[in-house]
């Protein structure tokens, strides 16, 4: 068996049992780089820890962990508040504004589970007190956390952009950025007329009465067990991350973003809560992000470094806003992706990602081997980790990009939010944090529909993407 068969067979085996175990799969791919450079292919230590991605270590540490910061004084709870409150009366604006606050926060670095940890119970809370499908508010929270994914400061941004950029194909942040969110909102436009959206056009919160939500149903708000996912969701206030376990997959599917801290009670509205005010802590927290927004985009300086920078400044005039952020950074994420990332490493210094791209090549026909990446990115990324996909199927095809048949930028756009859309699925870590929450009565049948949503766009996001940015080739 050659060398190039064994890795292949490694990495299936690293997504397979981090899918159905309880293994990390970042330390199970540090693990398979040990065992199979060592044992089968004739590499060191310092071989294996030579692919371990330092740029993006810094990059996912200082983006969560100044995203942490904000969290800890405050500037996500008023950005939160702010937002939600200026739609008062104003019911078919509610998704919207839940789309747009948590593609906000994945836009300026955080992970995508913690946000929709953060943003779930609050749209679960306006669902049950203004009768809005509660498929609806979360398919919005999802999109939302997948349309600012791929902002150049983002995790999946910084993932995608230094994947591309290591394997020197040609790259294109802002676009990237900007299709993935076009695309998202397009797809909630769908959302919104499929389920319900239409019926709450023209509503206002006064028509309602002023109805409150019942302690009954305000109890499924809080991410405890229920029947819809078969098992337990801790709630994502819990200092380890958030776990989900749902039918037909165990332990494994845990990801772990910053623990999002504390969320309103289930039976208070988020709109009636007390609003926070824009003290000196969380407007000098505003100004850091948006100084790491306009460094990063158009001076051109290190994402990582530069979130690192202000979040030693902002520790050194706040220190109560530092105090136990490093612990919420999003560690297990930096594992993840950097477990993998070594491990593709691993790969391509012993050829293997030459010999699939050239296999893939082989095929006699680049569109439909560009529409098999998709389709395979696709449809792992709904059972595994968005994160490890997207380190691990960029350089996969990067020998068949080099032939100039298919433009890598395309490819690369069309990967990306094939990959991401599936995040709905109720077997992803997003979609069951969202059932989580739902109204009790209602999680299973929230669990069904975000199950054949999740499936279709497992189906059709990838001929989509590729007939919109590959097949014309344009990109």
């Amino acid at each position: 068996m050659s060398d190039h068969v064994i890795s292949i067979i490694a990495l299936v085996l690293v997504f397979t049992i981090a899918t159905f175990t309880a293994v990390h799969m970042g330390a199970l791919a540090i693990v398979a780089a040990f065992v199979v450079g060592t044992v089968f292919v004739d590499q060191t230590a310092d071989d294996i820890f030579g692919g371990f991605p330092g740029d993006l270590f810094v990059v996912l540490v200082g983006v969560t962990f100044l995203f942490a910061i904000a969290k800890n004084n405050g500037t996500v709870d008023w950005l939160v508040h702010a937002s939600t409150r200026a739609v008062r009366g104003r019911i078919a604006l509610i998704p919207w504004v839940m789309f747009l606050v948590t593609a906000v926060l994945t836009a300026v670095g955080a992970v995508v589970p913690a946000a929709v940890a953060i943003i779930a119970p609050i749209g679960m809370g306006f669902a049950a007190r203004y009768r809005i499908n509660p498929v609806l508010l979360g398919l919005f929270i999802i999109n939302g956390a997948s349309a600012g994914g791929f902002s150049p400061i983002s995790v999946f941004g910084s993932i995608t952009n230094g994947v591309v950029a290591r394997n020197d194909l040609p790259g294109n942040p802002t676009l990237l950025f900007t299709t993935s969110f076009v695309f998202n909102v397009a797809i909630s436009v769908v959302v919104f007329f499929l389920f319900g959206g239409r019926q709450l056009i023209g509503r206002r919160a006064d028509d309602l009465g002023g109805t409150t939500t019942p302690p009954e149903r305000a109890k499924g708000h809080g991410g405890r067990s229920g029947g819809g996912l078969g098992g337990s969701v801790p709630s994502p206030s819990g200092g380890g991350g958030v776990a989900v376990h749902s039918p037909g997959r165990t332990a494994a599917s845990t990801l772990t973003g910053p623990a999002p801290g504390p969320t309103p009670p289930a039976d208070v509205d988020p709109a009636d809560a007390p609003p926070l005010r824009l003290n000196r802590v969380r407007l000098l927290t505003l100004l850091g992000l948006l100084s790491l927004v306009v460094g990063a985009l158009f001076f051109d300086l290190n994402v990582g470094l530069l979130a690192l920078t202000v979040t030693v400044v902002l520790s050194l005039l706040s220190p109560e806003s530092a105090k136990g952020a490093v612990d919420r950074c999003a560690w297990s994420t930096v594992l993840l992706v950097c477990g993998i990332v070594t491990f593709v490493g691993m790969m391509e210094r012993i050829g293997t990602i030459d010999y699939l791209g050239t296999s893939v090549a082989d095929i006699g026909a680049p569109l439909l081997g560009a529409l098999l990446i998709c389709l395979i990115g696709s449809v792992v990324s709904a059972f595994a980790s968005t994160t490890g996909i997207l380190g691990a199927l960029i350089p996969l095809a990067v020998p068949f990009l080099l032939g100039g048949e298919i433009g890598a930028v395309g490819l690369v756009i069309a990967l990306a939010i094939s990959a991401s859309v599936v995040d709905s699925s109720p077997i992803s870590t997003s979609g069951a944090l969202v059932t989580a929450n739902a109204p009790e009565e209602q999680r299973d049948a929230v669990f069904r529909r975000l199950m054949v949503w999740g499936l279709s766009m497992a189906a059709i996001a990838p001929p989509v993407t590729w007939l919109l940015f590959v097949a014309p080739g344009w990109l």
